[in-house]
């Protein structure tokens, strides 16, 4: 949610505003391009925040989610989803703490019904859920090292998931092709640091960010993609983003049993496709060596390449990865090639 005077300070400097997110700041594939070769910040106000307070809000998370909430300190953030009885994420978030309050980060697109999907489970619960209209968030992320951020937040988290607070605000390193982080903070905090970091760091627009979560294999579900996948199926165990050892949650005996008998036959892989405008989410893909009338998979989320085309994250059929040619949209679409994630699959997070 963008606030009225963060709105006119990113006007000011530059950005073109459309539904209420940064679209770029004049030249869209020109900070494409930086965003993965030099020092950029963008504001994240594509993102919100669902705040958590109430002495049950603990335990209240931990029979929701799929994550161990109790290994969210100040110090320590993580990945989570939240997940339908039959075991289907309705959403991800990045879970942080800032004091007494811990803050689910998401899709905007999301925020409406994931806060339904949450309330209606509190019950008796001694806790709240509200939407976050404090906090601004900004990213900076930087492929010529972070000396810039460090001169102006002296102490930065050092590994990814890992959380430092100081003169207001917090900043959590995620993962990225390079050095990575989310600051927030109140406007007032985030305006000075911008204009701090602005002086080395380029702005971007939403659309190079979401390229960076695409680089890094990062998830991120859209309402076209809610209640499509099991966690494993978009990478969160391999991401750490499923305790295996906690208690019970919604859809945990799917998820275990997923688990626990390797009867996954779905992952997300990362794509490029020789396309001009990325497909939205839930676009089908096709294999050749299958049927035709048959998708082998489906677009998760999609972003303009530096060098050209669209790169892409897409569940497939674990099958389809390994023969055959990928298509998108149909059977005699453009071909799509698979590209490395930075991670591998055939050792999940335990």
């Amino acid at each position: 949610m963008m606030l009225s005077e963060w709105r006119t300070f990113l006007e000011n400097n530059g950005a073109v505003i459309l539904d209420g997110h940064v679209a770029h700041y004049g030249n869209p594939s020109l900070e494409t391009q930086i965003a993965t070769t030099g020092e950029v910040i963008a504001d994240l106000s594509q993102r919100a925040l669902i705040a958590v307070r109430g002495t049950d809000a603990e335990k209240y998370l931990q029979g929701q989610l799929t994550n161990d909430i109790y290994a969210v300190t100040e110090a320590h953030s993580q990945l989570s989803a939240h997940c339908s009885p039959k075991g289907r994420a309705l959403a991800c978030y990045r879970i942080f703490r800032r004091e007494d309050t811990i803050y689910l980060a998401l899709p905007e697109a999301l925020l409406e019904t994931s806060l339904e999907r949450l309330r209606k489970y509190v019950l008796l619960s001694k806790v709240s859920l509200e939407l976050e209209t404090e906090l601004m968030q900004i990213g900076y992320a930087s492929a010529k090292g972070i000396h810039h951020l460090r001169d102006v937040i002296h102490t930065i988290p050092e590994e990814v998931n890992g959380v430092t607070h100081s003169d207001g605000l917090s900043v959590i390193r995620i993962p990225g092709p390079h050095p990575r982080f989310e600051v927030l903070g109140t406007a007032a905090a985030v305006k000075v640091l911008w204009t701090k970091l602005d002086v080395h760091a380029a702005a971007v627009g939403a659309g190079p960010w979401a390229l960076l979560d695409i680089l890094a294999g990062i998830p991120d579900l859209q309402p076209e993609t809610i209640d499509a996948f099991v966690p494993q199926m978009i990478n969160l165990d391999v991401l750490g983003g499923i305790s295996f050892n906690k208690g019970c949650y919604t859809g945990q005996e799917i998820v275990a049993r997923t688990h626990y008998l390797g009867k996954l036959k779905r992952r997300m892989y990362r794509l490029h496709c020789p396309i001009s405008s990325p497909p939205a989410a839930a676009t089908a893909i096709y294999n050749t060596a299958q049927r035709s009338d048959e998708s082998a998979g489906s677009v998760v989320a999609a972003q303009a390449a530096p060098d050209g085309g669209v790169a892409l994250l897409a569940v497939l059929q674990i099958e389809a990865a390994t023969q055959g040619e990928l298509r998108l949209g149909g059977a005699n679409g453009p071909h799509c090639s698979l590209q490395p994630l930075p991670y591998s699959l055939e050792t999940a997070a335990d």
